[in-house]
């Protein structure tokens, strides 16, 4: 564990604790989700401390880290791209200034036609505004004949590309612990206790409680009555025998990033754990083998635990009853592109009571709460 300046003040003293230590907020968590409801919060001026386990396997340290505005077998647009996509670029760009560090990555990605319908389908959708911001190209025939089975052409997307989401969360806690704004330690529900003014954690106290735990919160006693609906992935990182420098999307994604590619991913509802399986490495290696045709050598295979929803949409807000209590995750499989939006949403409505998109409101579940 490590112990900053802040931690060893506040379990060797037995005065009252100064001003300064009462916080507007506590997160835990710090993952994709804590991380970026931590820089909104400090972008607003409120007083925080995050507090993490410093697990060794989480989902956002496995995370392929990739954003994409038109997804699924349907190739439609990503839920509120429109508002997404441009904002995430800005606000990555300035966590980057801020530490340093370079992790954010846009690329091209280019989805190959699986059908002649499809193709001509999207030819008549070449003009069409909607999607306009997106699509940088449609091609009728092969792009990437010595890569790729691709011979009815494919749409190349743009406002595309993918965070380095470990290195992300490296710089992001380096930058935090030096502001003392961060402690190691993990986190009990027993070790909370609901005060007249907000809660009290290991002396610190603070207004509000903000669970941003992964995976970790389908167990958490006041929020496990929310339908969560965790999903295990795997990837492979390859090394191919090709250079390319766009992402290949269709039924898996091959994404380069430098010395080698990410290839994923696989979905599990019933195995959760963050084992490696050779199952999902032999369906990773036929649905390479369908769309490319270079040759590669796989270097690692890593597992995660996504925590996604049942409804797919994030769970934010405040608890039905204990109102010191509040939530920010299930931001699954899209979240490198729904955090800084929704992160930035969670804090106007924390600090100046915006309200919160129905959509994402965790209200629309306060019936579930009120049965348990």
């Amino acid at each position: 564990m490590i112990k900053t300046n802040l931690y060893i003040i506040l379990h060797n003293s037995t005065q009252a604790f100064p001003e300064y230590m009462l916080l507007d907020f506590l997160i835990i968590g710090q993952g994709l989700a804590g991380t970026t409801l931590a820089w909104q919060l400090l972008d607003k001026g409120a007083k925080f401390r995050i507090i993490d386990q410093e697990k060794k396997h989480t989902s956002s340290w496995a995370a392929a880290g990739l954003y994409n505005p038109v997804t699924g077998r349907q190739m439609v647009k990503t839920w509120q791209a429109e508002n997404l996509f441009d904002y995430l670029q800005k606000f990555y760009r300035d966590i980057e200034n801020r530490t340093g560090q370079n992790f954010l990555h846009p690329k091209p990605i280019y989805r190959p036609f699986i059908s002649q319908g499809e193709q001509n389908d999207w030819l008549a959708k070449a003009d069409n505004k909607a999607f306009a911001p997106f699509v940088e190209k449609v091609a009728s025939k092969s792009l990437f004949p010595d890569a790729l089975h691709d011979p009815w052409g494919g749409i190349v997307l743009k406002q595309s590309g993918y965070v380095d989401v470990p290195l992300y969360l490296e710089a992001s806690r380096n930058f935090f612990r030096q502001q003392d704004l961060y402690l190691s330690q993990a986190v009990e529900g027993i070790d909370i206790q609901i005060i007249q003014d907000g809660v009290s954690l290991y002396g610190l106290q603070a207004r509000t409680l903000i669970y941003c735990d992964g995976p970790d919160a389908a167990q958490n006693p006041y929020f496990n009555w929310l339908p969560f609906s965790p999903v295990k992935g795997e990837i492979l990182l390859i090394k191919p025998e090709i250079d390319h420098d766009v992402v290949f999307n269709r039924g898996i994604f091959v994404l380069p990033t430098g010395t080698y590619s990410k290839v994923g991913s696989t979905y599990d509802h019933h195995d959760l754990s963050y084992q490696a399986t050779e199952k999902a490495k032999k369906y990773l290696e036929e649905k390479i083998g369908k769309l490319c045709k270079f040759r590669y050598k796989v270097v690692d295979h890593i597992a995660g635990v996504r925590p996604a929803t049942r409804d797919r949409k994030p769970f934010i807000g405040l608890h039905p009853t204990q109102k010191p209590l509040a939530i920010f995750n299930g931001l699954g499989t899209k979240g490198v592109s729904l955090a800084p939006y929704f992160a930035r949403q969670f804090t106007e409505h924390l600090l100046e009571q915006k309200p919160l998109e129905e959509a994402i409101d965790v209200k629309r579940f306060y019936h579930l709460y009120n049965t348990v």
